[in-house]
């Protein structure tokens, strides 16, 4: 049972059942209570609630106390399938979706995204459309659209069969979790966050001025330049004072600075570290993003091209290690940390059935396999070799190496590579499609295939077609493990059941997920339990993505207090 809704001005709302395929079941039901009507409706039957974007539906549910178990996200769900489709830059959103269905002019997603995070407003006037009944028949009809438009999609777009079906599925799973993660929040404490502050840049300085560590380098920069004054936050400035020095560089990028052999260098290196740590994650973010002794980052399901997850603002998925440190267990509760281990290799193995590779990723450590097989035992030039063979690289010998004894493997992604030099387009395991190339491409790769083309601009021409390669590459690799991540999360979330209230659960639940790591705050208690969980959702995990593979996908686990202990 599928049910659609809408929110009404007043608590209340627009319910409608429908089956599968999306055909309406009966007629609209007015619910005065909207919240409470969803609850009902969960506790009876766990229906997969329609609705036109979680990031916006959800969190107000949440706010009630309410939870639910399923759902179909109308503008995840169009943006994989504009994707199969090949029209990656289409406006994905429900509104969008809706204005194509009636042959109207199409809304801009951005414009919609500048008004979202709005929660006194109601669905019909966060939308920008009318609201009750036309709002509902509107939602009804785009799920219906893409309920005749999956089989065909599933069918052009997924190696896996049911594949784009799961993806469907796993990414609205995603956007529930999301939301539950945000509600919850990941346990920080302010205190241990200032204090690793001022260990690091000094005291809290007053608005407007320096941390008192960056200004002693930047004096202790000046000096090393002979006295002469300068920011070391002006690249034009640093430059300057290296070309006067007599060492001339392209630019002031770390490997860049590396490479000099200059007493201001280790000064810059450590300035930059600590410069980019205070505008990123410094007492304005604390006082921005940390209230009530939580965290509460806004995740974006699905935000890059791959699969993978973002963040608006925040910056949750790039926490440093030295404020991990902030981050600790409520009293007489824990983290239980899972990390994929070696996850993009292993991904690789499954997806190619390469059986030399597979065997390699069948016990722990995949690259000393990989040496002792191939490699003479070196583990680095092992890692080497396979990091090259996915994303791209010239390691020579290293690569004739790998291609003789692994070919299926090495072959799968130049395969990918070839297919994005030639423009064409690449998919994940469960079908997630990679963006078409740009008009700009398109024609700049047009000039290398002329009777005489010019030489610079066929060089360009070659170079961009390589760098397409490179991207196509990596995302069959990237997305799939994309995939089993998403896959995973759901799973996890699933067994965990209900955790108690959204803002202060009671019981075991999620609290943060970045690419291949997942995070669960429980009672210490359950930690055994969980870790369980985790493991077999892996499990779980690596079936549904991959099917009968021996391939498999362990987690590294870790019960901490704190999560910098957790590696």
């Amino acid at each position: 049972m599928r049910v659609a809704v809408v929110v009404g001005a007043d608590g209340g709302g627009l319910l409608q059942d429908l089956a599968e395929d999306g055909m309406p079941q009966g007629p609209p039901e007015p619910v005065r209570d909207l919240a409470g009507a969803v609850a009902g409706r969960e506790r009876a039957g766990r229906p997969r609630w329609v609705w036109a974007a979680t990031a916006e539906r959800y969190p107000r549910l949440l706010a009630a106390g309410v939870r639910v178990d399923r759902c179909h996200d109308l503008g995840l769900t169009e943006g994989i399938l504009l994707a199969a489709d090949g029209r990656w830059g289409e406006p994905r959103s429900f509104p969008a979706a809706w204005a194509r269905l009636e042959g109207r002019p199409v809304p801009d997603d951005a414009a919609r995204a500048a008004r979202a995070g709005q929660p006194a407003l109601f669905d019909h006037d966060l939308l920008g459309l009318p609201g009750g009944a036309e709002l509902l028949a509107g939602m009804v009809a785009v799920h219906a659209d893409q309920q005749r438009r999956l089989p065909g999609a599933r069918q052009s777009a997924a190696d896996w069969p049911g594949g784009l079906s799961l993806l469907v599925a796993a990414e609205s799973a995603g956007a529930l979790a999301a939301a539950e993660m945000a509600a919850a929040g990941l346990p920080w404490r302010p205190e241990v966050h200032d204090a690793v502050l001022a260990e690091l840049l000094g005291p809290r300085p007053r608005a407007g001025t320096a941390p008192r560590r960056l200004a002693d380098l930047a004096a202790r920069i000046g000096a090393a330049f002979g006295g002469r004054p300068l920011n070391p936050d002006s690249p034009a400035q640093v430059l300057r004072a290296f070309a006067a020095a007599g060492t001339p560089l392209p630019s002031t990028r770390s490997h860049v600075l590396r490479g000099v052999d200059h007493p201001a260098v280790p000064l810059l290196l450590a300035y930059k570290e600590l410069s980019r740590l205070h505008a990123a994650y410094g007492w304005s973010w604390l006082d921005a993003w940390v209230t009530g002794d939580r965290f509460r980052p806004e995740y974006v399901p699905g935000g890059v091209v791959s699969g993978r997850w973002a963040t608006r603002g925040g910056g949750a998925l790039q926490i440093p290690h030295a404020l991990r440190r902030a981050v600790v267990a409520d009293p007489g509760w824990t983290f239980v940390v899972a990390d994929a281990s070696q996850l993009e290799p292993r991904v690789l193995a499954a997806l190619s059935g390469d059986e030399g590779l597979a065997g390699a990723a069948a016990g722990g450590d995949l690259y000393a396999a990989l040496a002792a097989d191939a490699f003479a035992g070196d583990r680095a030039r092992a890692k080497t070799a396979l990091l090259a063979a996915m994303y791209g690289g010239d390691v020579g010998q290293l690569m004739t190496v790998l291609r003789r004894r692994f070919p299926a493997a090495v072959g799968y992604v130049e395969a990918a590579a070839r297919a994005g030099e030639e423009g064409g387009l690449v998919r994940s395991r469960l079908g997630r499609t990679c963006p078409a190339p740009s008009s700009g491409w398109l024609a700049a790769t047009a000039r290398a295939g002329g009777a005489d083309p010019d030489a610079e601009a066929g060089g360009r021409a070659r170079r961009a077609a390589r760098d397409r390669g490179r991207f196509t590459r990596n995302f069959v690799v990237q997305a799939s493990a994309a995939d089993w991540a998403l896959v995973l999360l759901a799973a996890v979330r699933r067994r965990l059941a209900d955790p108690g209230p959204p803002e202060r659960p009671t019981g075991p639940h999620l609290v943060f997920f970045q690419h291949d790591e997942v995070m669960v705050h429980c009672p210490r208690a359950d930690a055994d339990r969980v870790a369980e969980v985790l493991a077999d959702a892996a499990d779980e995990s690596g079936r549904l993505v991959f099917g009968d593979t021996s391939v498999r996908f362990p987690l590294a686990v870790a019960v901490v207090d704190c999560y910098a202990d957790a590696k």
